[in-house]
């Protein structure tokens, strides 16, 4: 007994062979009438497309057995009466892709009717020309058909990132659990190793680590050593952490113009990095060097060693080197927001400099105990009335209150720089500059309240921020595009652009802005007054004690 019923497959085979003898002349509307009582979802025009998937079929499953097996497993396969379908659903199970039309002169039109083979020319049966040329557009087309495979399963991977994001939102994590599963089996349809297969890779990790294990998101963050060493790589694999030096170090060196004695301030030292160039810039500076100090905030060593020391260290020797006369003092603090003035001990007959890479977006968490970080932190900048603040922040807005518009605002950024990193040919840097990313990412997903530092903001909300703080913008230069620009020409990529902002300079892939630089000094009392900054005042509510 077939699938459908005796009486249906009776009724198919006496139709069968009742129409045997007079099946060329058939009218096509009578055959898709018996092929549809019959139980078959085709039409007669196309029963010769279905020959070739047959035909093709046949080939795939005595040349590949051990697929056999996973048919009868775990395949999800289509109704076999939905023929095409069917077929194509069984060539897709085998990672191969159905036959394409034929040659020109071997495709007959609908409805004709060969009675005699041998009056057709002899060369459409012996001459196989037409079939060898075809091979190379057989095989455009079926790269073709792979890519728009792909292309639909990654935008079906999107939209169950988002679904899932939502189930996560809503607090429904059996539905996203669930999810999890889908996508990771839609992900073996895709190129896990670039594209939109390698980002979602990324962020279906971060939310099963959010669903499934949350106590151990804390130890995924890595440790000290990991997070410099990580950092050092994505430095040295894609030009984001040099556009911020540079661009940085210009407005820097701007600022002390016509001063001899300088102070840096250094929010995150991480292995001096951004220093060398400045010591050198300032060594060629006319009229003779200034006397430079440095102080570098970094995390405390776990294994006991002052490696803050050690880097400083290092920084003076390069110094001495080029004759500038250089002092360095470290400051350990695990949170910047536990750094204090008096640890820096500012002079003042000193020209000071603040410089923040990547740092004051981990100040924008919300204690409803305490004063807000940023605004503490913005204070006394403030009051140490710096000659220029140098601010380089993501651009990206993933601080937003509700988790799926930050999610879904993280998948789109990291996009971008994952598309954009695929482009730098540094392989080996490229791969552990990928785990610093995918590091953000985790705790951009899997992370609430303090656990989650992850919180850029967009370039217009810095802006906002710093003007309330009473600071001022500083243009950066021509020379700072200058530097930027000429910074691109060390990689091959043409889809980096540097473009200026309302006096800012941002670095991004094709036409999306990635990080943004700024500088900024404070505002003079009666400017602030007349603009009606709170000009260091934290919070108008809070003991009027606190600074």
């Amino acid at each position: 007994m077939g699938p459908y019923g005796s009486t249906t497959c009776s009724g198919a085979s006496s139709s069968a062979s009742s129409s045997s003898s007079s099946s060329v002349t058939k009218p096509p509307a009578d055959i898709d009438g018996c092929l549809a009582d019959a139980g078959y979802k085709v039409r007669s025009s196309d029963l010769r497309h279905v020959a070739q998937r047959l035909e093709r079929l046949e080939t795939v499953m005595v040349n590949s057995p051990g697929d056999l097996s996973h048919l009868a497993s775990d395949a999800v396969l289509y109704n076999p009466a939905d023929l095409a379908t069917w077929v194509d659903s069984l060539l897709t199970e085998f990672n191969h892709q159905p036959l394409i039309s034929l040659p020109s002169d071997l495709d007959f039109s609908e409805g004709a009717v060969i009675n005699n083979p041998a009056a057709l020319p002899r060369q459409t049966w012996t001459d196989n020309s037409a079939v060898i040329a075809a091979v190379p557009q057989q095989n455009h087309n079926q790269l073709t058909v792979v890519t728009a495979m792909e292309e639909d399963s990654g935008i079906r991977l999107v939209h169950l990132l988002v679904t899932c994001a939502e189930s996560v939102q809503r607090g429904d994590l059996a539905l996203a659990g669930s999810l999890i599963e889908n996508m990771q089996a839609l992900l073996t349809r895709v190129n896990p190793s670039c594209g939109i297969g390698k980002v979602a890779g990324y962020f279906i990790d971060a939310l099963s680590c959010r669903i499934f294990s949350p106590q151990t998101v804390g130890s995924a963050s890595g440790s000290v050593h990991e997070n410099e060493l990580l950092y050092h790589y994505f430095y040295e694999a894609c030009p984001y952490l040099k556009f911020a030096h540079f661009t940085a170090n210009q407005a820097i060196l701007e600022a002390f113009d016509g001063h001899d004695c300088v102070h840096v301030i250094d929010f995150n030292l991480m292995h001096g990095l951004q220093w060398p160039a400045l010591i050198q810039a300032l060594a060629l500076r006319p009229g003779g060097p200034p006397l430079l100090r440095l102080t570098g905030i970094g995390p405390p060593s776990p294994d006991g060693r002052d490696s803050l020391r050690e880097i400083g260290l290092r920084l003076a020797e390069l110094a001495r080197s080029v004759n500038v006369r250089f002092a360095f003092r470290g400051v350990a603090a695990s949170r910047l927001e536990d750094v204090k003035p008096w640890m820096l001990q500012v002079s003042p007959k000193e020209a000071v400099a603040v410089n923040s890479i990547m740092q004051l977006h981990r100040l924008l968490g919300s204690d409803p105990n305490r004063n807000s970080p940023i605004e503490m932190m913005l204070s006394w900048i403030r009051n140490l009335n710096p000659k220029i603040v140098a601010v380089v922040e993501q651009e990206a807005d993933h601080n937003k209150p509700g988790f799926l518009d930050r999610f879904t605002e993280a998948l789109y950024y990291y996009s971008n720089m994952f598309d954009s990193l695929e482009a730098c040919a540094m392989q080996p840097e490229k791969a552990l500059a990928e785990i610093y990313i995918q590091r953000e990412i985790c705790n951009v997903v899997c992370c609430e309240g303090a656990a989650r530092v992850e919180r850029h903001e967009p370039l217009d909300k810095w802006r906002i921020r710093l003007e309330q703080a009473g600071f001022r913008p500083l243009h950066l230069g021509s020379n700072a595009f200058k530097q930027a620009s000429m910074l691109l020409t060390l990689f091959s990529a043409e889809g980096y652009r540097v473009e200026e902002n309302q006096g800012c300079l941002t670095l991004g892939w094709h036409n999306r802005p990635l990080i943004a630089a700024s500088a900024w000094q404070v505002m003079p009392m009666a400017e602030a007054t007349a603009n009606q900054q709170p000009v260091g005042i934290i919070n108008q509510n809070s003991n009027p004690n606190r600074i």
